[in-house]
């Protein structure tokens, strides 16, 4: 789940002046154009000039679209078999709906995969397998899961802001909403204890056993006791007056990170990349500590090739160079986002990196912990349709549409339809 405005880069060897030739079906020159649709910051701007720089036959077009809208024209495009980006991003979230239909795809196996496959996470690999056995996507990153906070709000409100302090704040979920009550009751003004209740309702998600569907594809909603538990939670947190009611990866709540409305956000790796993109002038006011309840995973990506692209070895190619382990690396360090390859979670260059904007945390221990600790959630065929159908329901609650009861029976009633 990332999200930023829409962004065009050509990475051939081009100026801003120039971007206007990166249209239509062949690159310029004679080059061969490849599209990659993306949707939020991947960390890829200078890894596509890198590419560019020793294939200069190759032109590159990168299209970001939001989060949301990115899944349904991508959905929409390999329904009518046109329009397709060359390199297609997929969230985890929508992994298992798009492998249900391999036939789109591009066997990866088929173009070498089989040969990298140690390259990752066994679970990050199975996790883009048909079933019956087409690879249709490359490991980007994992999520992991942080929380990212404010110290200068924490600080102005009479709490500690050293990160071992903090996070002994907050060893549960109850104990952190505890501590947002004391948090509310001297905060700074205008400024809430968490940004939005679908953020921290899907951290709570992220770290239950069994999510919204069983290893049998069956929907659990309305059946399992943890994601009850957790919406009751963040209702109350809600009813508290502890969130300031943005929806993530909407542009109010991209202007909360600006204008320091919230003190916390629940922060997969991911996360960083977005709070330095919205929030430039707070380096050094943030720092990243560890998740209540810890462990748990929240996004993680997959680069895939439709079978409808023109240029599907290229494609191929380049998937496998973004994904490979020097790449991911650079990626980390540049914009925060976790590898998916267990090679580098032991190399001294990514354990040791800490990140200055936030206030120079330990951010390669931290998540390559994370990562080496983390159990994944298994994601049925419309987890990411139903994973924005809860924030939906959240947010009705938050805009006091409805009470949290009523608001969750519709919830399960909507997430019904998906399958029907």
């Amino acid at each position: 789940m990332r999200s930023k405005a829409m962004a065009i880069v050509c990475a051939a060897v081009l100026t801003g002046t120039m971007l206007g030739g990166c249209g239509g079906d062949s690159g310029t020159g004679g080059k061969t154009k490849l599209t990659i649709g993306l949707f939020g910051n991947f960390g890829y701007s200078e890894l596509l000039k890198e590419y560019a720089s020793t294939h200069p036959d190759i032109e590159i077009q990168d299209r970001t679209a939001s989060y949301s809208d990115h899944h349904k024209n991508l959905a929409a495009h390999l329904a009518t078999n046109n329009g397709a980006a060359d390199i297609e991003a997929v969230d985890s979230g929508y992994i298992a709906q798009f492998k249900d239909t391999p036939d789109k795809f591009v066997d990866l196996n088929t173009k070498g995969g089989d040969q990298l496959k140690d390259r990752w996470l066994a679970w990050k690999w199975e996790a883009s397998l048909s079933k019956g056995g087409q690879q249709i996507g490359y490991g980007t990153d994992v999520g992991g899961l942080a929380i990212c906070y404010r110290r200068d709000l924490l600080e102005a409100a009479g709490l500690p802001s050293d990160r071992e302090q903090v996070a002994a704040l907050w060893p549960t979920w109850p104990e952190f909403m505890a501590a947002g009550k004391r948090f509310q009751a001297n905060a700074p003004a205008g400024v809430k204890w968490f940004d939005g209740g679908p953020t921290v309702l899907n951290a709570i998600v992220g770290q239950a056993q069994v999510g919204y569907y069983d290893r049998a594809d069956q929907l659990t909603v309305g059946t399992n006791p943890e994601l009850k538990q957790g919406w009751d939670l963040v209702v109350d947190g809600v009813q508290s007056d502890l969130s300031a009611k943005l929806l993530y990866s909407t542009p109010v709540w991209n202007t909360g990170f600006k204008q320091g409305q919230f003190a916390t956000v629940t922060c997969p790796a991911w996360q960083m990349a977005k709070i330095k993109d919205q929030a430039p002038d707070s380096a050094g006011k943030w720092d990243v500590t560890s998740v209540p309840g810890g462990g748990g995973n929240w996004g993680g990506s997959y680069l895939t090739i439709p079978k409808q692209g023109k240029n599907v070895d290229k494609a191929a190619e380049l998937a496998a160079w973004l994904t490979a382990p020097e790449q991911q690396a650079k990626v980390f360090t540049s914009s925060g986002l976790l590898p998916s390859t267990p090679k580098l979670y032991e190399d001294p260059a990514i354990v040791n990196y800490q990140n200055p904007f936030f206030n120079n945390a330990p951010v390669g221990k931290l998540f390559t912990e994370a990562a080496k600790n983390l159990k994944p959630q298994y994601q049925g065929p419309k987890a990411g349709d139903v994973q924005t159908a809860i924030g939906n329901a959240m947010q009705r609650v938050e805009q006091g549409k409805q009470n949290g009861e009523e608001s969750w029976s519709q919830f399960v009633g909507d997430v019904q339809k998906l399958s029907s």
